[in-house]
């Protein structure tokens, strides 16, 4: 499979650091010199994850010139769905008039995107059909205004792909480190914890970073390994890569995973100081904005990666 539409979707207000740092009482320039954000897109309030998901998908069908007709499965990656139930993705292929496509959501955090675009690639070559990869977040709406180390993060948008059939996808790697799965975590709202007026007083209803600096570890260093192993599925070496597309965690974790892949600087896509984390949005988001930037050129190859709550990991190697 390859890849023949890209487009995006991000909301035009923003959060800005300064407002949050009053609000907070933090030190001027906090959010910026530990995350390396600026600014995040943030929904507004009559939006909603799938309003952002057809958005950007009607942007990747219409640059990639295709019959809706054809498009034979929708897969949506996101963490915050409309509602608990039904499954959103139904509702995006229906307003987006592909009557022939299957939908799923897919709850894979911020490797979702990249799950997402393994299940299409095998699906597309046993059809032999064009996929709709869509990863879309509104997390402003999953973390507590009072935290700063995830209000000060998270952001919302959309970006899509169509993948159509090719050879464009050379190696592709999925992981998951279960012992850490509570690293990030809403504690309530599932069959474990069913969610309660005592549990939303408690705050538990949002998203929660447990321990920071071991997260961080444990992200740069699975970060930087589902690279080297998309990169050894697809026979390749760093020094392969044109350009390397993270899910943008922040940027310190970016910079440091970049250093154990041995990647340059140059080499490497990081918007997160004006578009935050939006999860299994960031990295098609991030591609989007790439090829806007004339960064991409035809027979380019690039390394995504991701790391996310679960603990899950990916990462893909594909020629532009």
């Amino acid at each position: 499979m390859k890849i023949a539409g890209i487009g995006k979707a991000v909301p035009d207000k923003r959060s800005e650091n300064t407002e949050l740092e009053q609000r907070l009482n933090l030190e001027e320039g906090w959010i910026l010199r530990r995350t390396g954000v600026r600014l995040r897109p943030v929904a507004s309030p009559d939006e909603a994850t799938s309003d952002l998901a057809v958005r950007a998908a009607n942007a990747a069908i219409d640059d990639a010139r295709i019959d809706r007709s054809e498009i034979a499965l929708v897969l949506l990656a996101t963490s915050t769905p409309d509602y608990p139930l039904p499954p959103t993705a139904p509702q995006v292929a229906y307003r987006l008039g592909l009557v022939n496509a299957g939908a799923l959501d897919i709850s894979g955090a911020c490797s979702g995107f990249l799950y997402a675009l393994a299940l299409a690639e095998s699906y597309g070559r046993m059809f032999n059909k064009p996929i709709l990869i869509i990863g879309a977040n509104v997390l402003s709406r999953r973390v507590n205004p009072r935290d700063a180390a995830t209000i000060s993060l998270f952001a919302d948008g959309a970006g899509a792909i169509i993948l159509v059939p090719g050879d464009s996808i050379l190696g592709i790697y999925l992981g998951a480190d279960g012992e850490h799965w509570d690293e990030i975590v809403i504690e309530v709202g599932g069959s474990r914890k069913p969610i309660s007026m005592e549990s939303i007083t408690d705050g538990q209803h949002f998203m929660k970073m447990r321990n920071g600096p071991e997260l961080f570890r444990h992200a740069v260093r699975h970060m930087a390994q589902a690279g080297i192993n998309a990169l050894d599925a697809a026979g390749l070496n760093i020094e392969d890569i044109d350009l390397w597309i993270p899910h943008q965690a922040n940027s310190r974790i970016i910079r440091e995973a970049g250093k154990l892949l041995g990647i340059a600087r140059e080499k490497t896509m990081d918007i997160t100081e004006f578009y935050g984390n939006s999860s299994s949005a960031s990295i098609p988001i991030a591609m989007c904005i790439a090829c806007e930037n004339g960064l991409l050129k035809a027979g380019d190859t690039l390394l995504l990666t991701a790391v996310g709550a679960g603990l899950l990991t990916a990462g893909v190697v594909l020629r532009w």
